[in-house]
């Protein structure tokens, strides 16, 4: 009798571990080719979350040597606190280590920092991170835009477009994809995080946990249209809330342009 409880025991445990925890710590690198003719590969890190993170920096300095990007792109949620920004300075070290050039914008969490903001965009900075907050720059060949947040509504679309240049791509970098229902000018490419591929594989689980009309569609991963272009929703590498996923690995994106 005890033997078959003990192996109910084990097999219930087993199974929570392979569908809730190994998710977390098994990465995914999804690929994604958008076809823009340019011969370049941005690696997009999404929502580390490092207070719920099962993902060493080595497991992402590991897949950014592998992947040999052109361009490194960090959208946003990285800590919840200004005590938890140590913990991010292991990651952002070890991807410092490639030499590649480093963009991000923020995040919702990172916002609940509130007014010691400044905090978290010195410590990327000083890891030779550019942050974009509603700013473009001019890269090799393309336009690469960052647009603040928007659930926390710091994106300003018009401010960050200012400087593009009229006769190149735009790649645009953002937190919530959510931007794109009510985006004005035209993209090539964005990329974004913010939803967790769902984080928990439950049927209407988005309508249990609001997260806006786009999860509430159902999109919240992969590649999707809007009306001012094509967007992929990456399903990050951190977990918000519960440091569990449900049958939903964590993900790193490399983007072929």
């Amino acid at each position: 009798m005890w033997t078959w409880a003990a192996a109910f025991v084990v097999a219930v445990g087993g199974f929570g571990y392979a569908t809730t925890v190994l998710p977390t710590r098994w990465l995914k690198v999804e690929r994604v080719n958008w076809q823009l003719g340019l011969q370049r590969t941005i690696l997009q890190v999404s929502d580390l979350h490092v207070e719920r993170n099962r993902v060493s920096p080595e497991q992402l300095l590991t897949v950014c040597r592998s992947e040999r990007p052109d361009y490194i792109c960090l959208t946003g949620d990285y800590v919840d606190s200004q005590r938890a920004i140590g913990r991010l300075v292991p990651y952002l070290g070890a991807l410092q280590t490639t030499g590649v050039p480093m963009y991000a914008v923020l995040g919702n969490h990172d916002y609940k920092l509130r007014g010691r903001i400044g905090a978290l965009t010195d410590c990327l900075q000083a890891h030779g991170v550019t942050v974009l907050r509603n700013e473009s720059v001019v890269l090799d060949g393309f336009n690469l835009v960052g647009i603040d947040d928007f659930q926390t509504k710091k994106s300003d679309e018009c401010k960050a477009y200012r400087n593009v240049r009229a006769n190149l791509p735009v790649i645009v970098m953002t937190h919530d994809p959510t931007f794109v229902l009510t985006a004005t000018q035209r993209f090539d490419a964005l990329m974004a995080g913010h939803l967790h591929g769902k984080q928990f594989q439950l049927p209407f689980f988005y309508y249990l946990k609001p997260m806006g009309p786009l999860a509430k569609r159902g999109i919240y991963a992969g590649m999707h249209r809007a009306e001012a272009g094509p967007y992929y929703i990456s399903k990050g590498v951190g977990q918000s809330g519960i440091n569990l996923r449900f049958l939903v690995r964590s993900e790193v994106t490399v983007h072929r342009f």
